[in-house]
């Protein structure tokens, strides 16, 4: 293959490679920080960012998004820093991906390409595999032709317009597309065996609450706290890609409820993971309530908040209650530290509950607990705890 060949990796790098990040400033509201998340991006997925390119455009380039002039720029920066790979923070279309890399001589991929190999390397439950698998093979099929253009060169052939590289390339999406077929009809059992789990909640009388939120608000954090799990919580974008489901005892009300913890949201998620990571979302969709969690700590967090119920959009979850948790005030300056630990925030025209809480300094707890049991209570849901509580059902506080 030529010099600029890449596959994706199922497996993280065994060295942080060397990488050139790069972001066009199309008049967003937000440029710098989208930037940075690329960085921390490429960082959780092995890459090394080396330098950054910035630059202006009203619309991106056709041939090369970035201009002639800008793509030599970057090329000889990639000489001077030793990069071996360079990132783009927006998706590129295939014939621009193909003509950069024949430009720079090296590996060139976009946001979306990255998103895909951090859920690769994350997941880990059979259907979250599957999930994943369904969006790299989506996000392949429309890049044969530059994951084989190594064949282009060959012509010829008796009594035949093309040659071996055209068969070569049919044969390969064939492939794909029934390996699509197959992957599809897998994640529907997955998801037909959700329903049978839902209907045997729903038979228990039992209240459904989700935990969404922007990727790395502390949900992880959050749900081991109120529930004693032991779900995988890290400082790192994408730390949970599988939904886990424990019983939260609410003493007061006398009740348990369903908690699940479910991957994290962020900009620009891809179409092809909304889709692919429909079953999994399905549990927000059936969700009586959504605890939104979001990074108190984050400057941009109304961004964040934006970008969430953008998601839900898309899913159809939308129009569920929701109660704002507020997470990781220990982080946050002294003044700006909340006056009191409940109020109300506007989200789309809503006023909204809010809850301010630390998960990992267990500030707050107590009140949201508090909230849950009364939200529970008034909706006459729940199963009836029993005397025996058991142990991943979380204290009391």
């Amino acid at each position: 293959m030529g010099t600029a060949q890449r596959r994706l990796i199922l497996n993280p790098p065994p060295f942080k490679a060397p990488t050139i990040l790069v972001g066009v400033d199309l008049g967003g509201p937000n440029f710098d920080a989208e930037l940075e998340e690329l960085g921390l991006l490429a960082q959780t997925a092995g890459l090394q960012p080396v330098a950054r390119v910035v630059c202006k455009r009203r619309a991106p380039d056709a041939a090369l998004f970035v201009g002639s002039g800008k793509a030599d720029e970057i090329k000889l920066l990639a000489q001077q820093t030793g990069a071996v790979e360079v990132l783009f923070d927006q998706s590129l279309s295939p014939g621009q991906q193909r003509n950069l890399e024949r430009h720079l001589e090296l590996p060139v991929n976009d946001r979306t390409y990255l998103i895909l190999e951090i859920f690769a390397q994350r997941a880990r439950s059979h259907e979250g595999k599957l999930q994943v698998e369904l969006a790299r093979l989506q996000y392949l099929s429309t890049r044969l032709v530059r994951r084989w253009s190594h064949l282009e060169r060959q012509r010829g052939g008796i009594g035949t317009r093309g040659g071996p590289g055209e068969t070569q390339i049919e044969l390969d999406r064939r492939m794909i597309g029934e390996t699509i077929k197959r992957t599809k009809e897998r994640l529907e059992k997955v998801k037909r065996q959700r329903q049978t789990q839902r209907r045997h909640r729903e038979r228990q009388d039992a209240f459904n609450i989700s935990l969404i939120g922007y990727t790395n608000a502390g949900k992880s954090t959050l749900f081991n706290a109120l529930v004693k799990a032991r779900a995988y919580a890290a400082d790192q974008l994408f730390a949970t890609l599988d939904t886990t489901t424990r019983q939260l005892y609410l003493g007061e009300a006398g009740r348990t409820v369903s908690l699940s913890d479910t991957v994290g949201f962020i900009r620009d998620l891809p179409h092809g993971l909304v889709n692919a990571f429909q079953a999994t979302l399905q549990e927000a969709i059936d969700a009586d309530l959504l605890l939104h969690v979001v990074d108190a700590s984050n400057p941009d967090y109304t961004e964040q908040i934006a970008q969430v119920q953008q998601v839900l959009a898309e899913i159809g979850a939308q129009d569920i209650p929701q109660l704002l948790v507020f997470n990781k005030i220990d982080a946050l300056p002294e003044e700006k530290q909340p006056l009191r630990l409940e109020d109300e925030f506007e989200v789309d025209g809503i006023q909204t509950p809010r809850i301010f809480v630390s998960a990992k300094g267990l500030t707050g707890l107590a009140q949201l607990r508090s909230k849950l049991a009364d939200i529970v209570s008034l909706a006459g849901r729940g199963a009836v705890a029993s005397p025996e509580v058991p142990d991943n059902a979380g204290s009391t506080l």
